[in-house]
């Protein structure tokens, strides 16, 4: 796997990396990483790089080194105040499921004046296509919106492509989101959907429409995501 040294540390990047395949059972609860070398020879890196990264890791409690055994996942979990808006995906990998993230296409859009685009999201815009992978297969397709507010450089650069975590780069950009607004339907999904998710055409999928605000109200983004439940059902939980 390739590294931008414009998108800062190299350990840092790599600490990222595996931190977010800690949080979506890529590496299980309890189960070893890869070893140094192993990790040396994927990113391309000196020992001390990586050496670097697990130990970030082991500082944020995700992982522990132990004498002749290696070094073992600890914790699954975020802390973080951002993880009310990954939940589902962290409760997926709490019961043992293996997630995974592909990036489909990103595209950075300069929004006409006047129209509901530019109303809406301002100037600029980052639209973000992913697919999620459950245990192998194609369960959520994801399509994210992201406004000029949530932007590098006061929304005139566009987010790196090889994003990790979302929720986890706009904290780094010192953004918090925290409101978050859903809305559910069913609906037969498009074509392009269902061939992405392998169903047959026409398929009915659930679709969430979610708003995602910071703390003055801003919408930070707008995503719309399709879930094939007969793969898995969606969960929502309402906490008193």
């Amino acid at each position: 796997m390739s590294l931008k040294r414009k998108q800062g540390p190299l350990y840092q990047q790599i600490q990222k990396i595996l931190k977010d395949r800690i949080l979506h059972g890529i590496y299980p609860l309890g189960s070893i990483i890869p070893s140094e070398p192993q990790l040396e020879k994927e990113f391309g890196v000196s020992k001390m790089t990586v050496r670097g990264a697990v130990q970030e890791l082991a500082q944020e409690g995700y992982v522990q080194k132990r004498s002749g055994i290696g070094t073992i996942v600890t914790r699954n979990t975020s802390y973080q105040k951002l993880s009310k808006g990954k939940r589902f995906t962290e409760l997926l990998v709490e019961e043992g499921h293996k997630l995974e993230k592909r990036l489909l296409s990103s595209e950075f859009i300069a929004n006409v004046a006047g129209t509901e685009e530019y109303n809406r999201y301002g100037p600029y815009c980052q639209r973000i296509e992913r697919l999620y992978i459950l245990n192998g297969q194609p369960y959520i397709h994801l399509m994210h919106i992201l406004t000029a507010a949530a932007l590098p450089d006061g929304g005139t650069q566009e987010m790196g492509t090889d994003i990790q975590s979302l929720y986890d780069s706009l904290e780094e950009n010192n953004i918090v989101l925290e409101n978050f607004k859903d809305r559910f339907f069913v609906e037969p999904a498009s074509a392009e959907v269902c061939l992405l998710l392998e169903l047959p055409p026409g398929t009915h999928v659930l679709k969430r429409l979610r708003n995602s605000y910071d703390g003055e109200g801003q919408l930070i983004e707008h995503s719309i995501g399709s879930y094939n439940t007969a793969l898995h059902h969606y969960l929502v939980s309402y906490d008193a």
